[in-house]
């Protein structure tokens, strides 16, 4: 691999005007940086699949809350705040990197290149902290029932997602002294430079990635426990009683769980390897490896609302409610709130001796 084309001389931390692919005189310069051919039709492709999926299902998540009066509850607002989380970078950086594309270099000046990384970090971030916070959420409404609907009032819930939005801003807000937020010839977007503090890389792979994970994974290790030991009644004494809503509405929020990791963890695997060691493995980073770790990283934001549609019967005819009120304006003034009790995304917390608990969704 060639010296402009390494991954440690793309990522040095340095002035915009010497990054190739910056706009420096007023208008956009090839980024002089060797790339693969395929590296920029297929990051087309994959952004302007994404972006198209990713608008399309995201609104369709949210409308389907809104619209359905018995989907408007606690556990379905973090599934609203995900798809925010999603869909913003649709809305923006994502438009801004097939500008970039098309220019063949950063054509939108710095206050658009640090806006557009701020956003992703948005975005990226965000997504993690509300799949954890859905996890701790089944984790309580499965493991301790009692306590999740002291722990989850109404009106508790949207003070929860506050809080996950503003430890999302939070989180961002070191990007701007360490200066890591800058353009990258390589993948056409302003985004995380990983070489630019390695001790601060090391930091965000560890807090914003792996800590989550493990998180995550604890929490679903329980439900997994207790799913197993209820279907195999391993445990006579006990008042557990899960009802396959509760299983569907689980394997639904893990199956996202798993999808998010897997899409994201090569690229942090790249962070972590380079923050390690960035003199001997910042060199030894396929340009390819890193290129496809992005594209698989942008595909992420698509696929919620794609899992919920097939995995979630509720969801689907919601959809397709929508879909049809579109098609057809006349049904926009229906109330798909009025559908049948059966029709909603119930969840049911685990019934406990005697106590019959309020219906609650996803």
């Amino acid at each position: 691999m060639s010296e402009n084309g390494s991954f440690a001389n793309c990522c040095e931390a340095g002035g915009w005007a010497v990054r190739p692919g910056w706009l420096g005189t007023g208008r956009a310069q090839p980024s002089r940086t060797p790339r693969p051919p395929w590296v920029a039709p297929a990051l087309s492709v994959v952004l302007i699949v994404t972006t198209a999926v990713d608008v399309v299902g995201n609104l369709l998540v949210i409308l389907s809350v809104l619209r359905n009066r018995k989907l408007r509850n606690a556990g379905n607002l973090f599934l609203v705040s995900l798809a925010l989380a999603d869909l913003v970078v649709a809305l923006y950086p994502y438009p801004l990197i097939l500008v970039a594309i098309f220019y063949d270099g950063w054509a939108l000046g710095e206050e658009h290149c640090k806006a557009s990384a701020f956003v992703m970090g948005l975005s990226v971030i965000g997504s993690v902290f509300n799949i954890t916070a859905i996890a701790i959420n089944r984790y309580c409404y499965i493991c301790h029932s009692v306590a999740y609907h002291r722990i989850y009032r109404r009106w508790h819930t949207p003070l929860h997602i506050c809080l996950v939005w503003l430890l999302t801003v939070v989180a961002l807000l070191p990007n701007f002294f360490v200066g890591s937020l800058e353009y990258d010839p390589r993948i056409y977007s302003c985004t995380f430079i990983q070489t630019a503090s390695t001790q601060y890389t090391a930091a965000v792979v560890v807090i914003h990635f792996l800590l989550p994970i493990a998180v995550v994974s604890f929490c679903y290790l329980r439900i997994w426990v207790l799913v197993l030991q209820a279907r195999r009644k391993a445990k006579p004494e006990s008042t557990l009683c899960l009802r396959p809503s509760d299983l569907r509405s689980f394997l639904t929020m893990f199956v996202v769980f798993v999808i998010f990791a897997v899409c994201w963890a090569p690229l942090n695997c790249i962070g972590l390897a380079v923050a390690i060691n960035p003199q001997e493995m910042a060199p030894q980073i396929p340009e390819g490896l890193f290129v496809t770790s992005y594209l698989l990283a942008y595909f992420n934001s698509c696929l919620n609302a794609i899992v919920y549609g097939l995995l979630n019967q509720n969801f689907r005819r919601e959809y397709k409610r929508i879909l049809l009120a579109l098609w057809n304006p006349r049904h926009c003034i229906q109330d798909s709130s009025k559908g049948s009790h059966a029709e909603a995304l119930q969840s049911p917390a685990p019934p406990i001796v005697g106590v019959q608990h309020q219906a609650d969704a996803l």
